[in-house]
């Protein structure tokens, strides 16, 4: 069960299962020759090491304690500089953590004391042992390298779409960053791409690019009932850590959210808890994208204490629609715009992989629609029914960050039948695509 509580407070989610409904199906391309497989993310991954949820909550909460979300077998250690010599930002950053602080308190307790009655959250789990996937990748690099190839000529544009497996079953054919790249299947599909494994989900699309080729995604020629984006903000713990290469908040208006949205699209930015970053994107970024915002969401990050002064257990999520066109119109998907309730949490344990956020399918459907088109941008992984963009799109489909285990030997690679299809019951009914994405005109299916 992904979703595991739902209330008027928000989610609980179970970001694993989440990842594994895409992957009850799969079929392994290796050396010419086909195999049924069992694809799950590993487990480490996501587990609860150590739990900054106090166990009597609910008590602290009534009570008026404001320990509920501390650290409960250590101190965290205290900065040596004294709060005057707090710079603006710091300063900012403070405000804003205690505007928000009862929210995420008391909507956490509630949320969690759910998911407790049911089994779920009930504190540290029995640990694997194996160590995590490396997180190192090449993928940005191939990127830089591949604008030494020329620009795919104006009069080849309607050639923008290519199927991840030939008829052959073959995938050297595959360019993967002029083009976009189609699993149009109702099966996951593990496959050589560059030499590596990587684990396709189904009804899928995606495009290994940077900001300088994003023009094949504006030539696919489908307009997004919902853009979601995790930019590579600028902070000072990115640049010591030197993870991945950040991105000055100006840039983003660069990106063509108006090609490809259609009208009352709702965009979402996950945004970090530097100030800054939320005034521009309420301020600048969506009027620059002529997008209202409506709704400001929190994600908090179970395993973290509320308070403290390294790092906060929450990331925004800032919700807009938007209105270049008449106030009632309707989605490319066909529904009409519905409303987006203003600070819901989802309270999930966070990946011990830098950067890999929650799927937010299932929150989001009730606001875009089940058969609502959906793209994610600066996507560090893919999603059944979902097009994805960014340097990176690929680095979480690594066959490495997954336990692939033989399936059965009678299981049968699904011909068309409607019965018992978990993958294909999962991509129509989240805001992805409900059908195989469109192909251009000279793509042979």
């Amino acid at each position: 069960m992904s979703v595991v509580v739902r209330s008027t407070r928000g989610w609980v989610l179970d970001a694993r299962s989440l990842i594994d409904e895409g992957y009850s199906r799969c079929l392994r391309l290796r050396d010419n020759q086909k195999s049924h497989v069992k694809c799950r993310f590993k487990r480490q991954c996501f587990q609860i090491l150590k739990s900054h949820y106090s166990m009597s909550a609910s008590a602290a909460v009534d009570e008026g304690s404001t320990d509920v979300l501390q650290k409960t077998d250590k101190a965290s250690k205290k900065r040596k500089r004294k709060h005057s010599e707090l710079n603006q930002g710091e300063i900012d950053s403070q405000a804003f953590h205690e505007k928000i602080r009862s929210v995420v308190l008391e909507g956490t307790k509630s949320l969690v004391d759910s998911a407790r009655s049911l089994g779920h959250l009930n504190g540290v789990t029995d640990a694997v042992k194996e160590p995590l996937p490396s997180q190192e990748c090449s993928l940005a690099a191939l990127c830089e390298m591949a604008k030494e190839l020329p620009l795919v000529d104006e009069d080849e544009q309607e050639e923008c779409v290519q199927l991840l497996v030939a008829e052959d079953g073959c995938t050297s054919h595959v360019d993967l960053f002029s083009r976009v790249t189609e699993n149009g299947e109702d099966w996951a599909t593990v496959v050589t791409l560059m030499g590596e494994e990587y684990v396709i989900p189904p009804h899928t699309a995606f495009l290994l690019s940077d900001f300088t080729r994003m023009r094949p995604l504006v030539h696919y020629g489908r307009r997004f009932d919902l853009i979601v984006m995790d930019p590579p903000w600028e902070n000072k713990s990115v640049k010591r850590s030197r993870r991945y290469s950040s991105l000055p908040s100006s840039q983003l208006k660069r990106l063509p959210i108006p090609m490809l949205a259609s009208p009352n699209c709702l965009v979402v930015t996950w945004v970090t808890n530097r100030p800054s970053h939320l005034r521009f994107v309420r301020d600048e970024l969506y009027p620059h994208w002529g997008v209202e915002v409506v709704a400001e969401w929190l994600w908090v990050k179970f395993v973290f204490p509320l308070d403290s002064h390294h790092k906060k257990p929450y990331e925004v999520l800032v919700l807009g629609r938007c209105r270049s066109t008449a106030d009632n119109a309707t989605s490319s998907s066909g529904t009409s715009e519905a409303p987006v309730e203003d600070q819901r949490l989802i309270v999930s344990v966070p990946s011990a992989l830098h950067s890999q956020k929650p799927s937010l399918s299932e929150v989001l459907k009730p606001h875009v629609g089940a058969e609502a088109k959906c793209l994610e941008l600066f996507a560090r992984s893919l999603q059944p029914g979902w097009t994805s963009w960014g340097n990176e799109v690929l680095q979480f489909q690594h066959t490495s960050y997954f336990t692939l285990t033989p399936a059965d030997d009678g299981a049968e690679v699904p011909q068309g039948d409607t019965a018992d299809k978990p993958t294909a019951t999962a991509a129509l009914s989240s805001p992805g695509l409900s059908s195989p994405p469109r192909r251009c005109p000279t793509t042979v299916d």
